[in-house]
């Protein structure tokens, strides 16, 4: 029989939180005692979980009750301070900010690439939402032919930024007065620009891709360059991916190594424009890859195209994915 669990979720009336408490009901802890927490301006207030009703606590509240897990959503500065308190009190924390990503003794996991980095760690942080989809993919060709060199260039969504550049869309389809979270429209735009500009010309969330792929990868020679796009879509982030391998490979080898790897879904048939989207992607925990053609300008070369739902496995999927192996773990030593 499962020990019941004692599951924190911080952060949890926001777009990620509210995707984690759902992932975990579809996952198995519905019955598991689930704390929520949010804001101070939201203590108090209920919020649906399964077939009950959760109300919502403060943090100082949660970090007494002695959770076993607890997952943050909450941006940097609340898991700067507060995941480390969680953690003192006996709490394994995993966290979805990127305030600890780069520690050097907290692990970056991926669960179906890097589990064995967790040990015996109490604080562990989520890869960055276009991160985990592209390592996903790539893990798989990267054990095998082992990757030199990646171009990518991302088209996120707008829900990686929260609900408020949801709200910014919608008003903006409908002609309406709205808060600005972007410094440029984007109903009817794009913009190369996802997180803040660095003094060398490129953004923190361009950074994360360079630093968080080679920290996942345990390998600091993989040289990537990356260009941020954000663009009106819903359902998911997608990625134009371009690899240089350091060995030669067959396109039907790269395909059976993509369908054999945990957590991918090949959708690539041009001739029946078949190929990964948003549109397909919302709702789903599968990375999707297409377009997988060899790169004819130099040799050792691909191209693939990459498309993931940014707040499931992008964000929460992953967390929970994480919890269920940690749980596993401690089932397995009981």
């Amino acid at each position: 029989m499962k020990e019941k669990l004692k599951i924190g979720v911080v952060g949890a009336t926001g777009l990620v939180g509210r995707m984690i408490l759902k992932v975990l009901e579809e996952r198995g802890f519905s019955n598991d005692d689930i704390i929520v927490v949010a804001s101070h301006k939201n203590i108090g207030k209920e919020i649906s979980f399964a077939s009950r009703i959760l109300t919502i606590s403060s943090i100082e509240e949660a970090i007494n009750a002695k959770c076993d897990y607890v997952i943050f959503s909450a941006g940097g500065n609340v898991s700067k301070i507060y995941a480390p308190l969680f953690a003192d009190n006996g709490a394994i924390v995993i966290d979805n900010s990127s305030v600890w990503r780069m520690y050097k003794n907290v692990p970056l996991v991926v669960p179906e690439i890097n589990p064995e980095s967790i040990k015996d760690s109490k604080i562990i942080a989520n890869p960055n939402c276009s991160t985990i989809q592209m390592v996903l993919a790539l893990a798989p060709l990267h054990w095998k032919y082992k990757i030199k060199r990646i171009v990518v260039s991302t088209y996120q969504s707008i829900t990686g930024t929260g609900v408020k550049a949801v709200n910014q869309l919608a008003m903006e389809e409908r002609n309406e007065e709205v808060e600005m979270v972007y410094p440029y429209q984007i109903h009817h735009n794009l913009f190369p620009h996802g997180g803040d500009f660095m003094e060398d010309g490129y953004t923190t969330e361009e950074k994360k891709l360079v630093d968080e792929t080679r920290k996942i990868f345990s390998d600091n020679s993989i040289q990537v360059s990356a260009t941020v796009v954000r663009v009106p879509v819903l359902g998911g982030h997608s990625e134009s991916v371009n690899v240089e391998f350091e060995k030669e490979f067959d396109i039907k080898d790269i395909i059976n190594c993509l369908e054999n790897m945990e957590g991918i879904e090949v959708i690539d048939n041009p001739n029946k424009n078949f190929y990964p989207m948003p549109l397909y992607s919302e709702g789903k925990d599968e990375v999707f890859v297409g377009r997988i053609r060899r790169d004819l300008s130099q040799p050792k070369t691909l191209n693939l195209w990459i498309v993931s739902d940014n707040l499931r496995k992008g964000a929460a999927t992953n967390a929970v994915q994480i919890l269920q192996y940690l749980s596993q773990q401690k089932n397995k030593k009981a």
